[in-house]
């Protein structure tokens, strides 16, 4: 079994093999928002704090912070978002960017142990990003492509995941703090793909033992009721062992999902987290009675 450990101030979230699947809330990402992103490029991060409360509050194990905008400090930007987001919730963060620096001045404020999004198998890029995982002692998600872009093979993106894994080792980074991410391609475009990625979520868990995360809203990309492709491609993805996600927790019908994939996996012990989430609320009254009953006997 792996278990990788991320970590906020006050609470631990636990990504592993026979656990319940790990939620990352994807909301805190201007990528597409662009009323989201001109706010936050103006320093106004309402909107983030409302999402940052709802995804918790919905069931979101972690949180995704990302700050990539367009001709702005992003460096700054996702500094100042990553306290933002620290001071409001106690869920641990994934610190998401393509830039080294950002990563770097997101990490150097962050307490607790973050998930790094993310290092490629590109040699130069992991060169700079696997030093500074280190440096930090977070943990890592690793992407599927390297210099010669994402291959349509999932077994050549396998032999990339075994090159950050070795990579990674050279730098002190135990398997267990890498998470590594299969690439989803949009459904709709590559009919192989939802295959493609249980394919290689089975090798990855079996051969590299390592964890597993995704972009789970790319699979529906283009397609109508987008909600309803996510969660059952969750659920299939849970059984073919992915253990987390970035995706919305927003969305009632993708949260259901996983939770019944997780039942059925037998990641949920006696059914508790369903039964805790899908109970229906005592009638008004119904429990005053119920506790009068149980006293006279009656």
């Amino acid at each position: 079994m792996t278990d990788t450990v991320l970590a906020s101030t006050t609470h631990e979230t636990v990504i592993g093999f026979d656990r319940p699947f790990v939620i990352i809330g994807e909301r805190i990402n201007p990528t597409g928002r662009k009323l989201l992103a001109e706010e936050m490029k103006k320093g106004d991060f309402s909107r983030v704090e409302t999402d940052a409360v709802a995804q918790v509050a919905a069931g979101a194990h972690m949180l995704d912070v990302n700050a990539g905008i367009p001709l702005a400090d992003e460096p700054a930007i996702l500094a100042k978002t990553v306290e933002l987001v620290q001071r409001l919730v106690d869920v641990p963060l994934s610190i998401d960017s393509s830039i080294v620096e950002a990563l770097e001045a997101g990490l150097s404020v962050y307490q607790g142990k973050a998930l790094v999004n993310s290092v490629t198998g590109e040699d130069e890029q992991m060169e700079r990003v696997l030093p500074l995982v280190a440096k930090h002692g977070a943990a890592v998600v690793a992407i599927t492509n390297d210099e010669t872009g994402i291959s349509t093979d999932p077994d050549v993106r396998f032999e990339v995941a075994r090159k950050i894994v070795n990579r990674a080792a050279d730098h002190g980074i135990p398997n267990s703090d890498i998470v590594v991410d299969p690439l989803v391609m949009p459904i709709g475009a590559m009919g192989t793909a939802g295959q493609q990625v249980f394919h290689l979520v089975r090798r990855l868990r079996t051969e590299l033992q390592v964890n597993t995360t995704c972009g789970a809203s790319n699979v529906s990309f283009g397609l109508p009721n987008r909600s309803a492709i996510n969660g059952a491609f969750l659920a299939m993805a849970i059984g073919a062992g992915m253990t987390s996600a970035i995706t919305n927790p927003l969305e009632p019908e993708i949260t259901r999902s996983i939770m019944a994939a997780d039942v059925l996996a037998g990641h949920d012990q006696d059914c508790a987290n369903w039964i805790k989430a899908n109970r229906q609320p005592a009638a008004q009254g119904e429990g005053r009675r119920r506790e009068n009953r149980r006293r006279t006997g009656r």
